[in-house]
């Protein structure tokens, strides 16, 4: 009987590379489940529609009625994406994110703790960290949780409560901490879709600050690789650091796209700064590496140009639509 896993959030944009990734790599049994809100891809429900391994379920987490429909049978594992992760939207109300977050993430223990899975990976971030100084050493799985902004601290505190069931119910549970991903199907208002489509359109770039931001970029592939290494060999109670090994400023990352596609370098404009904006990110990914044999495939330079063609096939079939 094939393995059923149940993966939360599914329509967003890690998800939906991690569906697609275990229907192309895998022979699980997919259950997702998404609220489609304004970060989902609705075409999610359909992507798989005929495919014998494949379900959809309209589902929010934060209501328990709701949730309980999800569980018409026991999975082998919850993978759980499900999550508010825009950082400016938190600022400007953090409400939606202590619900969806924290109460999303609660509602799924419960579950496993009813039997109703034999295990759950949390999928959770490197924000949980707070920020780095330049000459600061990585952060590695031991590094003190510091969120500095609602969206960060709400993951924070999943990550705890997945923590606490671990220890208090002995809950077959692994959390992972993942760098900045970039790659197909994210938001438009993220960072690099934001410049990319910006640079496209002949629009103003925008950039926080002066531009020197640290990140570590994790295309979104490796990241679902990670995953399935977590899923079949990682060991319970564990936490997993995934990163990219590709540190780059903000600004020299925006450089790169608009040489990449020719684009007017005065696009770029200096805003204020977003309130508490950390300066590093930066992952030690050392303990996957050493216990499940993965290390990051995708270059920076490889996989910037696969997301740019991306988002211009997207922009491409938009203005085809709108003739």
């Amino acid at each position: 009987m094939k393995k059923a896993l149940l993966v939360t959030g599914g329509a967003g944009f890690i998800g939906a590379n991690f569906i697609h990734y275990l229907m192309e790599q895998t022979d699980y049994a997919v259950t997702n489940v998404d609220a489609l809100t304004y970060a989902s891809h609705p075409f999610m429900q359909y992507a798989f529609l005929d495919h014998p391994q494949y379900r959809f379920i309209q589902c929010d987490l934060t209501n328990p009625k709701q949730v309980e429909k999800v569980f018409d049978q026991t999975y082998n594992a919850i993978i759980h994406f499900a999550a508010e992760s825009h950082v400016d939207r938190s600022i400007q109300s953090a409400a939606p994110f202590i619900d969806t977050n924290i109460k999303g993430t609660l509602h799924l223990l419960d579950a496993v703790r009813d039997g109703k899975a034999a295990k759950m990976i949390q999928i959770s971030t490197d924000e949980v960290y707070g920020s780095l100084k330049e000459t600061e050493p990585s952060f590695t799985e031991t590094t003190p949780l510091s969120p500095n902004n609602p969206y960060s601290a709400s993951k924070a505190g999943a990550d705890l409560l997945v923590h606490s069931y671990y220890h208090t119910f002995n809950l077959p549970v692994i959390i992972t901490r993942c760098s900045n991903n970039y790659g197909p199907f994210q938001h438009v208002e993220k960072f690099i879709p934001t410049v990319i489509t910006s640079a496209l359109t002949g629009k103003e770039i925008p950039i926080y600050g002066d531009g020197g931001q640290i990140r570590d970029w994790l295309f979104v592939e490796d990241h679902c690789r990670a995953i399935h290494a977590v899923l079949e060999k990682g060991k319970i109670g564990s936490v997993y650091n995934i990163g990219g090994d590709e540190e780059q400023t903000n600004l020299a990352v925006v450089k790169q796209i608009i040489d990449y596609l020719g684009a007017d370098p005065t696009l770029i404009t200096f805003v204020e700064d977003r309130l508490g904006h950390d300066r590093r990110y930066s992952i030690n990914y050392e303990k996957i590496k050493r216990e499940l044999n993965w290390h990051p495939q995708v270059d920076f330079a490889e996989g910037l140009k696969r997301t740019v063609q991306w988002y211009k096939e997207r922009l491409k079939e938009s203005k085809r639509e709108c003739k």
